[in-house]
């Protein structure tokens, strides 16, 4: 096995690679290379890499070596000057040719890491590495036809290619035939027990199939073997969630953004299932955590303006509010939820040019275009009635329903507003800000007991 195959293999335990090199060292280095084999396995990289001070080799196959570990541990631009040094003295060595391909890879360079690949099957027309790595990159690039034949080709010449199992179970999966691609996996688990992505991909299969149960059997499998993978934490996570063992997830999701703390797929799904065991401040923290990360990511300026609207923050929630609505102007719920909180936070009258401007953009006679009048004018409530009365979309109707309702709690009207926002009840349409809003207010004012 090549050293390089540390960082190249990515659904490989990079401890497997330093085994075949080791035996060609005397006994001290021999010692060290053992010890950098079991931190890598752990994913310890920076004690890895100390271990490397201690080795007198500056051999092309140490440094390449060092590379591999230094892929591994996100030093994608140190480990592609090794390789580019030893590939400007050999073109031709397709262990530096790995190392600079894994590189292009975690810096998300696809087209590059195509090049070096094809560089390689030139050099290796057989390489099953290469020919598999090109199957990933077809999937990255959604070209599943593409990566069909590079597993498939893969697996022509050696059809028990762990890799390649993998991959081809992947494309079967998004092609939609669970079986086939379960068969893979299977095997795959089969012939390498000790695999965490094996079982990581066949807890995705079964989870997308609604096997719930069995996806965290295997993805618990997975953390079992590699603890210190944040993607494999996430998913148990999520499926955690699914199956409502609510604070285990909670401990996942810390644990997954303790292993990487920018992440923002953990920050989202922390935000969310504490806001649903009522803690609205750490909720808001991983929301504000994900608009540092992600100022595109308009969800999440909406999930701080929900909970800053429970906690009675109506000024900070408006202010992020309008920050949704500025990144998603034709959402224009956004407008409506930040001109409610304006008026409930000043003077019914301060949004009253912010909504003019709005109303510019908003389609004549849609539902939006009516509720926006209404919060511009503070009347035309009849209009809104009617125009609720002739919607045939039960989203759209109970998204009127629901600023209606908001817009009566505003003036005053309480019990009026109570029997609408009883009626948004009645229609379940659920996963909307609106659902979460009106749940949250139904609870409030004990409505239903």
């Amino acid at each position: 096995m090549k050293i390089c195959q540390v960082a190249f293999a990515t659904f490989f335990s990079a401890a497997l690679t330093f085994g075949a090199i080791v035996s060609a060292y005397a006994n001290d280095t021999e010692t060290v290379l053992t010890e950098v084999s079991r931190l890598v396995a752990q994913r310890e990289f920076r004690a890895a890499l100390e271990l490397f001070d201690g080795i007198d080799d500056d051999s092309t196959e140490m440094r390449l070596l060092r590379a591999s570990v230094l892929n591994s541990a996100g030093r994608t631009a140190d480990a592609a000057a090794i390789a580019s040094g030893i590939v400007s003295a050999d073109p031709n060595n397709v262990d530096a040719l790995k190392i600079l391909a894994a590189s292009a890879m975690v810096e998300g360079r696809d087209r590059d890491q195509r090049a070096f690949l094809e560089q390689i099957l030139r050099i290796e027309p057989a390489n099953l590495q290469a020919i598999t790595e090109l199957g990933y990159v077809a999937i990255r690039t959604r070209s599943l036809r593409a990566a069909e034949t590079h597993f498939d080709r893969a697996l022509a010449i050696d059809p028990d290619y762990a890799q390649a199992l993998l991959g081809r179970a992947i494309v079967y999966r998004y092609s939609r035939n669970p079986r086939r691609a379960e068969q893979l996996l299977n095997q795959a688990i089969y012939q390498n027990p000790g695999w965490a992505a094996a079982y990581h991909e066949r807890a995705r299969l079964y989870r997308g199939g609604g096997f719930r149960e069995d996806a965290l059997s295997d993805l618990n499998e997975a953390r079992r073997l590699e603890p210190n993978n944040h993607w494999i934490s996430v998913d148990r996570a999520i499926t955690l969630i699914e199956l409502g063992y609510r604070q285990e997830a909670l401990d996942e999701l810390n644990h997954s953004i303790a292993l990487s703390p920018n992440s923002f797929l953990a920050h989202v799904h922390r935000a969310s299932l504490r806001e649903s065991i009522g803690d609205l401040a750490g909720a808001a923290q991983d929301h504000q955590t994900v608009m540092r990360l992600r100022p595109d990511y308009f969800f999440a300026a909406e999930g701080l303006g929900v909970i800053r609207m429970k906690e009675g923050r109506y000024l900070e929630a408006r202010d992020a509010f309008l920050t949704a609505h500025r990144q998603a102007p034709r959402e224009f719920r956004y407008a409506l939820l930040a001109a409610a909180n304006w008026m409930r936070g000043g003077r019914l009258t301060d949004p009253r040019q912010f909504l003019a401007q709005v109303i510019r953009t908003a389609p004549g006679d849609s539902p939006e275009w009516f509720l926006l009048r209404l919060y511009h004018d503070l009347s035309g409530d009849t209009d809104v009635i009617a125009r609720i009365q002739r919607e045939q979309n039960l989203d759209a109707r109970a998204m009127m329903l629901f600023y209606l309702a908001l817009y009566y709690d505003i003036r005053g009207h309480v019990n009026l507003a109570n029997s609408f926002f009883t009626q948004v009840r009645e229609l379940g349409r659920r996963g909307t800000p609106e659902w979460n809003l009106n749940e949250w207010m139904f609870r409030q004012r004990g409505l239903g007991e």
